[in-house]
C-alpha cells in the first residue's frame, strides 16, 4: 500500500505497532491454513444451506456436515454462517385448527333452551369437544 505518509506514523495515529500492521499485510497475501479451511468450508455451508431451502441453522449442518465425514464444531459453523449471511429459517408456529365450519357433517342440536332452568349450581354442565383428537 503506497501512502504518502510514513508507515511508522500512521501506526502511531492508529494506535497499531509496525510489526502488527506488515503481519497483517502478510496475512492479506498468504492466508494461513485455518483461514484457507475456512474460505473452503464456507463455501461448503453454502451449498449445504442452498440445498436445505434455506432451513438448516448450525447444528443441522454440523450433523450433515458429520454425515459427509467432516467433524466441525457448531460454534465454527456457527461463526461462518454469520460471515456468509446465512440463518436457518425457524419453523412456523402451530396453529389450532378447532372448527371447521365448511362441512356436510350434521350439526349436532342445541338441547340446552329446552332443559328446565337450574335453580343451583352444577344442574347442567356444558362441554365443547371440538379439539379433541
Amino acid at each position: 500500500m503506497k501512502t504518502p505518509y510514513p508507515i511508522r506514523t500512521l501506526c502511531q495515529v492508529l494506535e497499531v505497532s509496525p510489526s502488527g500492521y506488515y503481519d497483517w499485510c502478510h496475512r492479506q497475501t498468504h492466508p494461513g491454513p485455518r483461514a484457507l479451511e475456512d474460505a473452503r468450508l464456507g463455501a461448503q455451508l453454502v451449498q449445504l444451506h442452498q440445498a436445505s431451502r434455506q432451513t438448516y441453522g448450525s447444528p443441522r449442518l454440523q450433523v450433515a456436515l458429520a454425515r459427509a465425514g467432516h467433524a466441525h464444531g457448531r460454534r465454527r459453523i456457527a461463526r461462518l454462517m454469520r460471515q456468509h449471511g446465512l440463518c436457518g429459517r425457524a419453523k412456523g408456529r402451530f396453529r389450532v385448527r378447532t372448527t371447521d365450519s365448511r362441512h356436510d357433517q350434521p350439526i349436532a342440536p342445541n338441547r340446552l333452551p329446552e332443559l328446565p332452568a337450574p335453580s343451583a349450581p352444577n344442574q347442567i354442565w356444558v362441554g365443547d369437544i371440538t379439539y379433541s383428537r
